[in-house]
């Protein structure tokens, strides 16, 4: 037996061996860098060493107002090429980071971020038939593109930071795994992708760190709670990196004042310092080494000084052309590339066409910058600080409750606006309800961004992560002048028709020329703008920039080649929305605070041409709008109004289309599309509620009822002619109780005679009774002697007496 255990344990352990080692048999890069001593020593001691104090100590703590952040790895998904897990008191977000070693075909960095909110971190099931988690909600898309988006250009906080040329497949994943209902997960999220990728060995320029700012009664607070975010007057998220550079701005604010929505920027910078340093200390510590990439993708020295001797003068012509429009100059400049490509071809054949088509891009962009940087030069003739022709009109449908359409150079964008009842307001799933707090909205904004907006053919299917993302932009510009006490569901549709640069924000501009129009009383014009960047870093210190220049109203193509997409938006007198997406590894503060003055001058500027077209919302809505009132049911009458089984209320929706809402006990919300179906309803409740002879009706008085209906349950009666029939229960009709009105010969159409004791408080029905009118048979009638109730009627028998 002693042999056969020996036996036994040896090929245990040799399968086990076989187990762990698998992978690096198959060669997994992630095991043979990091995970072979680890597996040795499991071999050796066992699985103690994967949960003593090594793992405990692979975490950083730090206060951020006076609450401890903690940030930790080596204990969960170990196999991922990053891991971290940030904690703020009891909300946990668990961040992966996995970056594949061979470059991806596609030649750009195809980077991947999702953000999931698991019901089980809120303690609760999905409601849905599968009772389990499916598409990603609004929430979750949105804090995706905050920590990094799928796409090319938007640069939001970590897709910086990554090498040029890095073209590998990488994603990052972000599970909630605990929330309190207290403090937001979504900035845990950015700091954990950030903690992640620090520890892993992807090469990253990081760590950044990111905290939210709200203003409260003056005051900032960072990383306020939800309860103090609802009486914060800005919601301020910010994201920096080394020596206080800014790498992702995005803030909602109630009409903040410049100077103060400027300090709390650096009030939040101050914060991210403490982040980065912590993250930094622990990659230091428990890190590993970046790896080398198979390829960094780059053009070739020598291909793009033949493309420069080729092309450079020809692109500058077409540049400096200011006559060009955005179809005629990407003509141009594609027929420039053509031409170029097939000479660069020719000359060095065995480059391949990436190579080729980066050698152009790249004398392309530089020829583009050199014009702003050197010469002070716009491609379409402006100076630095110009706006584009900007052309307003409204009321270009009169069906339509409002309209607008905002033009602004080659961008065009159509805004309409929608009334509908309270009832159809934005409901959130009950999961987002208890991690954010979020329950129903009554404004909205949609964006629509159709591929002929810009000479293109694609699908046309449901809304895109892109497209949901200006359209918060822009409905977070708006939502802070709509009155909370609107009576209407408010939805604003934007479609983009031309798009030539900063659609979102000339969707914001359109929005608040419908809103006007439509007569919704917004308390001021609303207008955004885009402001770029062109810098040039100083070569011998490496990300400092020693020369920039900013632009105002970007271009599609200066967007392209420029460094900064600073999209701000607000009133005259304030800002309301702001978002900040960066294509170089950090900002300034120097920069960040001029750009906001100069798109707080362009603002102000297109809000003065705005207010040419409509400077006020219109003091009445327009007469095909819809109409709501309130209607005072008594309790005597709801009975009335509801019906039976709301057969009333139903019948009344269906015949004239309105919507009805009860908002207390006495109150109802009436909802109609057009004015005449509103008067149609109004009529019906007149009918079906008009003062009838119930106001006759004395209490305790004795009345003759008519049978309307025999029920199992009772007999519906009438007390007179156009009264609604009240139902007369069994327990009711008789002292006996019986099963079923027939029981007492009752017949439809009979009279009988009841006693009236008004109406429930409670429910306002009516109350009759036939039974306090009967005499009680002889088998009801109890006597003392049997314990039971008194006798009523009759002599009382001679053995009650003796008992007495």
């Amino acid at each position: 037996m002693a042999a056969h255990r020996v036996w036994r344990r040896g090929v245990l352990e040799s399968s086990r061996l076989r187990s762990l080692l698998l992978p690096l048999i198959i060669g997994h890069r992630a095991i043979m860098g990091r995970f072979v001593p680890e597996l040795l020593s499991r071999l050796l001691h066992g699985d103690s060493a994967s949960n003593g104090s090594a793992m405990a100590g692979n975490r950083v703590c730090l206060n951020v107002d006076n609450r401890k952040l903690e940030i930790s790895s080596g204990k969960l998904a170990r196999f991922a090429d990053g891991c971290a897990v940030v904690q703020l008191e009891d909300t946990s977000v668990m961040v992966t980071a996995v970056s594949k070693t061979k470059p991806s075909p596609s030649r750009f960095m195809p980077l991947v971020v999702d953000y999931r909110q698991k019901a089980a971190a809120a303690g609760r099931i999905p409601t849905n038939y599968l009772r389990r988690e499916l598409g990603s909600t609004d929430k979750e898309i949105l804090t995706s593109r905050m920590i990094g988006t799928t796409e090319v250009l938007p640069n939001r906080s970590i897709r910086p930071l990554f090498p040029a040329g890095y073209f590998y497949d990488t994603q990052i994943i972000c599970n909630l795994l605990a929330v309190d209902g207290v403090n937001e997960p979504d900035i845990l999220a950015i700091n954990g992708a950030s903690a992640a990728l620090a520890l892993s060995d992807i090469p990253w320029n990081g760590p950044i760190g990111a905290v939210r700012v709200g203003l409260i009664d003056g005051e900032f607070v960072v990383n306020p709670t939800r309860k103090e975010m609802s009486s914060s007057k800005l919601n301020l998220v910010v994201a920096g990196a080394y020596h206080s550079q800014i790498v992702m701005m995005e803030a909602t604010a109630e009409n903040v004042l410049q100077q103060d929505f400027c300090q709390a920027i650096k009030f939040g910078v101050k914060h991210t310092q403490k982040i980065v340093q912590s993250i930094e200390q622990l990659a230091k510590e428990h890190g590993m080494a970046k790896r080398i990439p198979e390829k960094i993708f780059s053009a070739p020295v020598e291909i793009v000084e033949c493309a420069r001797q080729l092309a450079s003068d020809k692109i500058y012509a077409v540049f400096s052309d200011c006559t060009h429009d955005k179809i005629s100059r990407d003509e141009a400049v594609n027929q420039i590339r053509l031409e170029t490509e097939e000479i660069l071809k020719e000359k060095f054949p065995e480059a391949d066409q990436f190579e080729i088509m980066e050698s152009f891009g790249t004398v392309s962009k530089n020829v583009f910058r050199d014009l702003t940087l050197n010469e002070y030069k716009r491609c379409d003739g402006r100076d630095l600080t110009s706006l584009r022709n900007i052309n307003c009109e409204i009321d270009l449908f009169k069906p339509l409750h409002g309209s607008g359409l905002f033009q602004r150079g080659q961008t065009q964008v159509l805004c309409t606006v929608t009334f509908d009842s309270l009832e159809s307001s934005v409901k959130s799933d009950f999961i987002t309800t208890a991690i954010s707090g979020i329950n129903e909205k009554n404004f909205m904004l949609h964006y629509e961004f159709p591929p002929f907006a810009t000479n293109e053919i694609g699908r046309v299917t449901g809304f895109n992560r892109r497209e949901l993302g200006h359209g918060a932009l822009a409905e977070r510009a708006l939502i802070s002048v709509i009155p909370k006490d609107f009576p209407f569901t408010i939805r604003v549709t934007a479609e983009v028709l031309e798009s030539n640069g900063s659609s979102s924000m000339a969707s914001a501009c359109g929005g608040s020329l419908a809103l006007m129009d439509a007569g919704v009383p917004i308390s001021s014009s609303v207008a955004g703008v885009a402001i770029g960047l062109i810098s040039r870093v100083n070569p011998e210190k490496e990300g400092e920039i020693e020369d920039y220049r900013l632009l105002t109203d970007i271009l599609g193509i200066e967007d392209y080649n420029g460094d900064m997409d600073f999209k701000m938006a607000g009133t005259s007198k304030g800002i309301t929305a702001l978002q900040a997406d960066i294509k170089i590894p950090g900002l300034p503060l120097k920069i960040v605070m001029e750009a906001i003055q100069q798109a707080t001058v362009a603002k102000k500027e297109i809000i003065q041409i705005m207010n040419k077209t409509i400077a006020k919302p219109r003091k009445n809505r327009k007469e095909n709008g819809p109409v709501v009132e309130t209607v005072q049911v008594p309790l005597s009458k709801r009975v009335r109004f509801v019906g039976p089984g709301g057969y009333n209320l139903k019948k009344l929706q269906a015949e004239t289309g309105v919507t009805i809402s009860q908002l207390d006990e006495e109150t109802f919300s009436i909802f109609a599309a057009t004015p005449g179906a509103m008067h149609e309803a109004q009529e019906f409740i007149s009918d079906i509620c008009k003062d009838d002879q119930e106001q006759q009706l004395e209490f305790g008085a004795i009345y003759t009822a008519s049978i309307t209906e025999i029920r199992d349950i009772g007999v519906m009666v009438k007390l007179y002619p156009n009264m609604t029939p009240v139902l007369l229960h069994n327990s009711q009709l008789d002292h006996r109780r019986i099963k079923h009105p027939s029981a007492l010969g009752l017949e439809v159409g009979q009279q009988i005679q009841v006693k009236y004791f008004g109406r429930d408080p409670t429910d306002g029905r009516m109350r009759l009774s036939r039974k306090v009118l009967q005499a009680p048979a002889a088998t009801v009638v109890k006597n003392l002697g049997d314990k039971n109730s008194i006798v009523m009627g009759g002599t009382v028998p001679e053995s009650s007496s003796s008992c007495s």
